[in-house]
C-alpha cells in the first residue's frame, strides 16, 4: 500500500489498515487520517524538503517514522548531481533543489536501527520515459509518489499494489497531468489498484 499525503477517504483508510506492506512520504501527512502500519518512509533526500526533515526533531519523534523500519531516498544523488547545471540555467530560483543530504539520512538510519535505501536513477530515467508517452508539459522531476510506485513494482513484480491519498496535484514542476495518466494507465491494466476519497468519484475524475 502506497499512501500519498492528499484526501484518503474511509475505504481507503480502511485498506491501509489492512495492508501487510505500507509506504508513507516525507513528513506522513496521512497519518492522521489512516493511523497505524509504517514500513517504509520514502523522502525526498535532496534540498529544502530533505533539510526541514532531518533539522526536524517532530518529524523524528513521529510514530510513522519511528514505526518505520526503512528509510527509501527517491533521489539518486548521481541523477541530481547532474541535473544542477541545467536547473540552474533554466530554474535559477532552484539553486538548493539538487543540495545532497543523502549521508544524512544515511546516519539518521544508522543511529535509529532502520535500513537505508536510495532510489537508483535508472527508476527515475524510467518514469520519465514513461511519462513522455503523455506529452507531459516542461517539468524538473516526477513526483516522490510517481518515483516510489516505479520503485515497488520492479522491487515487487508479482505483488498487489494499492495507491491512496494520490491526488496529482502539488508543486508547479511535478507533470501531475501525465503522472495521472500513467497511474489511469496501470489501473486499467491491473497493475495497481486506487482508493479514491469517495465513493462518488469516478476513476474519470482522478484520485
Amino acid at each position: 500500500m502506497i499512501v500519498g499525503n492528499g484526501e484518503i477517504g474511509a475505504e481507503g483508510a480502511a485498506a491501509v489498515a489492512a495492508a501487510g506492506f505500507v509506504i508513507r512520504f516525507n513528513e506522513c501527512r496521512s497519518y492522521e487520517a489512516s493511523p497505524g502500519r509504517t514500513d517504509v518512509v520514502a523522502v525526498c533526500n535532496t534540498g529544502r524538503p530533505a533539510r526541514a526533515m532531518l533539522s526536524s526533531q517532530a518529524w523524528r519523534a513521529h510514530p510513522a517514522v519511528i514505526e518505520a523500519s526503512e528509510i527509501w531516498s527517491v533521489r539518486d544523488p548521481e541523477k541530481f548531481a547532474a541535473l544542477k547545471g541545467p536547473l540552474a540555467v533554466s530554474h535559477p530560483e532552484l539553486d538548493d533543489f539538487c543540495d545532497d543530504y543523502t549521508s544524512q539520512f544515511n546516519s539518521f538510519c544508522k543511529d535509529a536501527g532502520k535500513a537505508h535505501a536510495v532510489v537508483d536513477k535508472v527508476i527515475h530515467d524510467g518514469v520519465d520515459q514513461a511519462l513522455a508517452v503523455f506529452d507531459p508539459a516542461p517539468y524538473v522531476v516526477p513526483s516522490s509518489g510517481m518515483i516510489v510506485i516505479a520503485e515497488v513494482m520492479n522491487r515487487f513484480p508479482d505483488a498487489p499494489i494499492a495507491l491512496a491519498g494520490f491526488g496529482h496535484q502539488g508543486w508547479e514542476w511535478h507533470p501531475f497531468a501525465a503522472e495521472r495518466q500513467l497511474v489511469d494507465a496501470y489501473v486499467a491494466a491491473g497493475r495497481v489498484t486506487r482508493f479514491y476519497p469517495s465513493a462518488s468519484r469516478s476513476p474519470s475524475q482522478g484520485a
